[in-house]
């Protein structure tokens, strides 16, 4: 199947924390063919060589109407590729959307705020022939789970990906670990647990920071035994939220209660003092946050993943090392080295894995 054309509005944000939708999509997009990011302090740039080093052909404008200018057609649909901690549109954003949709372009929106509940959009949308897509809108209770059990039932090994903070690569990190793990010859689910994750195209998934609270764990449980059930796989990989220790967010709590996974790698930026969105609160130690995990939970840390934000490839090693030494986990940053640390922490965890990779 042909994937639709996309450009992603990302102004002022893109390669930065409030910009990983938008830099998610950048780095692995199954459902759209993205074509442009829109981002005018960064315009004449290309996507890849900014957020990875390396040229993948995918250019930043500087407005919606230098895009439509730059590129010989239209795309078929205008992805919203920031994700505030407020999570609502500014004024000047409403105008980019109503253009947008006047360009006959279909609109993803990630937000809290539902486009489909404004009015002035729905008009829109309706008289440009246009679709909407709320990817955070939750179904209508009665098609909503509570927790059932079933997943007490499987044997299946189930890694979660967490984190000691919002935006530090747990995607990331379970997308690339997913790849990795296929290659091996792997039958791999992949359930999101995020609105970037399914924009992406994840065949399994939830946005729970959306979920009425009730629903939440019994929401995560459904699509793991959806992807359980469906494609009888050798391994499911679940996206973490937040952090267990984030004094505002829940959503690593709903993960582990909902997935109950036999084993957890938790990604950590070394050189992030404060948590991202609320910069009053000092960050948690990967210490504090390996001991949180396994004291809530039945899971067991098996490896340690970095995040080099504003680090040198020197620091990395040393930070490797250092943790390495210290926790007696394997530790790695696999955008830098790949996942092969953390493929050997899973065979060591579940030694039938390895079998199956030899048979496959």
């Amino acid at each position: 199947m042909m994937k639709k054309t996309a450009i992603i509005y990302c102004e002022g944000h893109f390669g930065a924390m409030d910009g990983k939708t938008a830099n998610g999509l950048i780095r692995s997009s199954r459902k759209y063919q993205i074509v442009g990011v829109i981002d005018s302090t960064k315009s004449g740039m290309d996507a890849g060589e900014y957020l990875e080093g390396e040229k993948n052909g995918i250019p930043i404008f500087a407005s919606l109407d230098h895009a439509v200018e730059k590129l010989s057609f239209l795309p078929n649909q205008f992805i919203y590729g920031i994700a505030p901690a407020d999570a609502f549109l500014k004024n000047d954003e409403r105008e980019i959307v109503m253009k947008a949709m006047e360009l006959e372009m279909d609109i993803i929106n990630p937000l809290h705020e539902f486009f489909t509940e404004d009015a002035e959009f729905l008009n829109q949308s309706i008289e440009y022939g246009v679709t909407i897509h709320d990817v955070r809108k939750p179904p209508q209770s009665k098609d909503l789970h509570l927790f059932s059990g079933r997943i007490l039932d499987i044997q299946t090994p189930i890694i979660a990906v967490l984190g000691t903070d919002s935006a530090v690569g747990k995607r990331t990190t379970s997308v690339i670990l997913e790849a990795a793990l296929l290659e091996k010859g792997l039958n791999v689910a992949f359930v999101a647990t995020g609105q970037t994750g399914i924009i992406q195209g994840a065949k399994y998934g939830v946005a729970i920071d959306a979920m009425p609270l009730q629903f939440m764990i019994g929401e995560i449980e459904n699509e793991i035994m959806k992807a359980y059930d469906n494609e009888n796989p050798d391994i499911i990989i679940v996206e973490g939220q937040g952090a267990l220790s984030h004094p505002a967010y829940i959503s690593s709590c709903g993960i582990l209660r909902g997935s109950r996974p036999g084993a957890v790698i938790i990604q950590h930026p070394p050189k992030r003092k404060n948590l991202g969105d609320f910069s009053f609160m000092e960050m948690p130690t990967i210490k504090s946050e390996i001991e949180l995990v396994e004291n809530f939970s039945s899971s067991k840390v098996i490896a340690i993943t970095i995040n080099h934000e504003n680090m040198s490839n020197e620091e990395i090693e040393d930070v490797v090392s250092e943790y390495e030494n210290q926790f007696q986990l394997p530790t790695t940053d696999v955008l830098k080295h790949g996942c092969d640390k953390l493929i050997s922490s899973i065979f060591k965890a579940f030694p039938e894995m390895k079998s199956k990779v030899l048979t496959n």
